[in-house]
């Protein structure tokens, strides 16, 4: 598997050297890194050369490197069938720069990129729908970053009096919660169902 992978890593270098900044393998996958601007065409090549025909695309994330001046890579994941392998590409951008859209080459995509974009706040150019999936339409922020909040900046709940969902401020900031980490079996001063046999029988013995 290892020499197959690396011959494909040699393939698609050799054939796009203007897309692939480099690659290696790990875990029995490919990794190329590639450049954010020509990712459009390198998907459309990879699904269609007779040596690739990586013609799925599995997922789209991304993982947050706030130290980075690159902050941010972009992460694709496709499938082969008919070859099957499967490919990582990895682009690198700085957090005020926009991905191009692969929805013209993986119709798919559309939501997947919805994803990113809402969980962190990623700009993808020539999407056709690119608002929030997973959170309110007026949520403030993006969850996957690293430096957003843990307890986030609103909470919900159902107002009685007023009849409806409201959302309100955090009240209670994560540094000052309190946790206990102690096992829900400790410290208890009752006894638990049961717990009285194993009392019964050491009077037993």
């Amino acid at each position: 598997m290892t020499e197959a992978l690396t011959e494909l890593g040699q393939h698609i270098e050799a054939k796009r050297p203007d897309c692939v900044l480099g690659w290696k393998i790990s875990w029995g996958e490919l990794t190329l890194d590639v450049t954010p601007s020509s990712l459009p065409g390198l998907v459309e090549f990879l699904r269609s050369d007779p040596t690739c025909k990586f013609s799925t695309l599995v997922d789209i994330t991304a993982v947050d490197y706030p130290e980075r001046p690159k902050r941010f890579d972009v992460v694709y994941h496709l499938l082969s069938m008919y070859q099957n392998h499967r490919v990582r590409l990895r682009a690198a951008i700085r957090e005020d720069e926009i991905m191009p859209s692969i929805t013209g080459v993986h119709p798919c995509a559309d939501w997947f990129e919805r994803e990113v974009f809402d969980m962190f706040g990623i700009l993808f150019s020539g999407h056709p729908d690119l608002r929030r999936i997973l959170t309110d339409y007026g949520f403030r922020g993006h969850p996957l970053r690293k430096d957003f909040p843990t307890t986030g900046y609103t909470e919900v709940r159902y107002d009685e009096a007023e009849k409806r969902v409201v959302y309100e401020p955090v009240k209670l900031v994560q540094e000052y919660r309190q946790f206990d980490f102690m096992s829900p079996w400790e410290g208890a001063d009752y006894i638990l169902p049961g717990d009285e046999k194993s009392g019964e029988k050491s009077e037993a013995k």
